[in-house]
This record gives C-alpha cells, structure tokens and sequence, in this order.
C-alpha cells in the first residue's frame, strides 16, 4: 500500500463530501463565483475554481440556487443566492452534519450508544 496516496485518496473524499455544504453556507446572501471562492479560500475550504464552477450551475439546475446577472459594471457577474428549497436543504443539511459530527466524535472516543 502507498500510504500517502491511500491518504491524499480518502481526503480527497471527504472534501468532496463537505464543499456542497460549505457553499451552501455562504449563500444566504447574493455572491458572484470570485467572491465566493475567495470566501471559501479565506475560511480555510480547499476547492479550485474547476470544481466550484460547475457545482453552482448543478445547484441552480436543481432548483438549489438562484441566479441573476448583474451587468452594472464593464464585466458581468452571474450573482447566485439560496433559492427557498435551497434554504430548507441547507437547513436540513445543517442538522445531518451536527448530527453525523457528534456521532463521529462519540465513536472516535469509543463511546457506545
């Protein structure tokens, strides 16, 4: 086994997992993609621009986001906020995460249900 690779692998997994709810954490209010990403950068999320790009337009296909295009300025900017299903799956992901971190915290101090 290639123990660095096994570990990159599985980090890789759980980032993957956690960056929807990060992002939807940072929608309550309207962001374009730059501020976003930087949001996340500055809070600690690893997530490149490759990989936010395409998860805010699945978001906004799926009903999750909403969207509108701000062209005030010399460079447009698609802003992106929580549509109102988007507030209550961000709201009921929230739970699932409080409730899947306090079990994992139980169970990696051996503590039994």
């Amino acid at each position: 086994m290639d123990y660095r690779q096994t570990l990159d692998s599985i980090k890789s997994e759980l980032r993957r997992g956690t960056q929807m709810v990060a992002v939807l954490s940072l929608l309550d209010r309207n962001q374009y993609g730059y501020s976003l990403l930087q949001d996340l950068i500055d809070k600690g999320v690893a997530i490149e621009a490759g990989t936010l790009y395409p998860l805010l337009r699945r978001l906004e296909s799926q009903g999750i986001l909403e969207s509108r295009w701000d062209t005030s300025e010399s460079r447009p900017r698609k802003y992106y906020t929580l549509s109102l299903d988007g507030k209550r799956l961000y709201d009921d992901l929230k739970q699932e995460w409080n409730d899947l971190v306090k079990d994992m915290d139980a169970l990696m101090k051996g503590e039994r249900k």
